[in-house]
């Protein structure tokens, strides 16, 4: 069975391949059927992840996995949010520097902060959502010269080192991103979607309608 992965980055298309490697399962980029326009238009992770996976679903009729994340700092009532990745510039760099100078003069132990991750799956019969996340507390300078984003600047303490400071196997077992991904791939596993396109595993309201149904970690 084939899966749509709707993402560009060969690096994520590696890690779910990696995920369903003992399935067989084969999995694809988006490669040139990107398209330009913002289709992450929701106000939540849970929204944008699923507008994703519905958007190329419909274009390619393939089932679907798309991700969205971001970071939500308690200090700032939950910014940067879904706009983290367009959070005072176009590079990590300045995106990192415009939240260390917004939390400037917070003290340490009101620094807390979550990496939160939305997986969805969208196929022709209906579609969920899985989520999860990673606390930890946000430093005052950068540390470590791994990951991307926020990683530099986001400690978290279990492992006592910053997300840029992980190995990838480290990272691959406590991020927000892996922890959402390994639910639903147990899901996937248990569900008959892999046996077949017409699986009875929908997802209906009292109407009819198909309608999301969100699976959350122990938040």
């Amino acid at each position: 069975m084939q899966l749509l992965l709707a993402t560009t980055n060969e690096g994520k298309v590696q890690e779910l391949k990696q995920l369903l490697s003992d399935r067989g399962l084969e999995i694809v980029g988006l490669g040139d059927r990107a398209v330009d326009e913002d289709i992450e238009t929701g106000t939540t992770f849970e929204e944008n992840a699923l507008l994703k996976a519905r958007y190329y679903h419909r274009m390619t009729g393939m089932t679907t996995i798309a991700d969205d994340s971001g970071l939500e700092v308690d200090a700032l009532d939950g910014a940067p949010g879904v706009y983290s990745a367009r959070y005072g510039g176009p590079t990590d760099a300045d995106r990192t520097n415009k939240l260390l100078e917004e939390i400037r003069g917070v003290p340490g132990e009101k620094r807390g902060a979550r990496f939160v991750c939305a997986a969805a799956i969208v196929w022709d019969k209906g579609e969920r959502v899985f989520e999860d996340e990673a606390r930890g507390i946000l430093l005052d300078h950068t540390r470590g010269a791994g990951g991307f984003g926020y990683d530099p600047i986001f400690f978290y303490p279990p492992l006592g080192k910053t997300f840029a400071e992980l190995t990838r196997e480290e990272k691959e077992i406590v991020s927000h991103r892996g922890r959402a991904f390994r639910r639903l791939k147990e899901w996937l596993l248990s569900s008959p979607l892999l046996d077949s396109p017409e699986s009875s595993d929908r997802i209906e309201d009292s109407t009819g309608n198909l309608r999301p149904q969100q699976i959350k970690g122990d938040l």
